[in-house]
């Protein structure tokens, strides 16, 4: 382990959260001949089968590592994701990046990232890198360049590592790309997208449900890929 006294240029954590965002990054991480200590957070999601994903995702990619943080934010609620209402699902292009939906978890990524930061300090990491995008997305304040940003001069003022001069730079190298634009180049890199898991409500095997925001995000962007998309999803009136 790298001393945090110093950091590691060839090191980076990857925050993971099994979807194909994220593989897709830690991929890109991965294919730059980085060691990648890949980080996911089990926060008290509805969706904690994307963990399994996650851990499936770091082995399959040769992740130096992978740990699982929790954090309960189903403690102060607010989102779909961490209570009982209702997921929305059958929307729109236009209604999905019409506003902040139901499914938007309050500071997620503001933790997440946080956290991020933490474990590349203890390491010794040098950049943090996680899969947020401002693209193909369902309008969350906290996937845009401008919260990226101000993160990063928050964490540079914030840290030992970066009041000493060496701050963990968070990179966010798929933030502009199109959800198309990352299937085709994690397929180039190797991605094996039937290991990832996107959808917000799957049944109690598992399975997409193929109509939340994210499925359908999911869905355009391999049909705009001109990739299959392996997805298992549970179609309606299936067992």
């Amino acid at each position: 382990m790298a001393n945090a006294d110093s950091n590691d240029r060839r090191s980076v954590v990857v925050l993971l959260s099994g979807g194909l965002d994220s593989a897709t990054v830690l991929a890109m991480a991965r294919a730059s001949g980085l060691a990648c200590h890949a980080l996911s957070v089990d926060y008290g999601q509805r969706h904690r089968w994307e963990l399994d994903s996650a851990a499936r995702v770091a082995s399959s990619l040769g992740a130096a590592s992978h740990r699982v943080v929790r954090v309960d934010l189903r403690a102060i609620g607010g989102s779909a994701l961490t209570g009982h209402a209702a997921v929305p699902k059958g929307r729109t292009e236009p209604e999905i990046g019409g506003g902040i939906p139901a499914t938007y978890v309050p500071a997620r990524n503001l933790v997440f990232l946080s956290i991020g930061v933490g474990l590349a300090e203890v390491v010794g990491a040098a950049e943090l890198h996680v899969g947020v995008n401002a693209v193909d997305y369902s309008g969350y304040p906290d996937c845009r360049p401008e919260f990226v940003g101000a993160f990063q001069r928050a964490a540079d003022l914030a840290t030992k590592a970066g009041v000493e001069g060496r701050g963990v730079a968070v990179r966010a190298p798929i933030l502009a790309m199109t959800k198309a634009e990352i299937i085709r180049e994690g397929v180039r890199l190797g991605v094996d997208y039937s290991l990832t898991r996107s959808c917000y409500d799957p049944d109690e095997r598992g399975r997409a449900c193929g109509a939340c925001d994210a499925c359908t995000i999911r869905r355009r962007g391999f049909d705009a890929a001109g990739v299959p998309d392996p997805t298992d999803y549970a179609e309606v009136g299936s067992d």
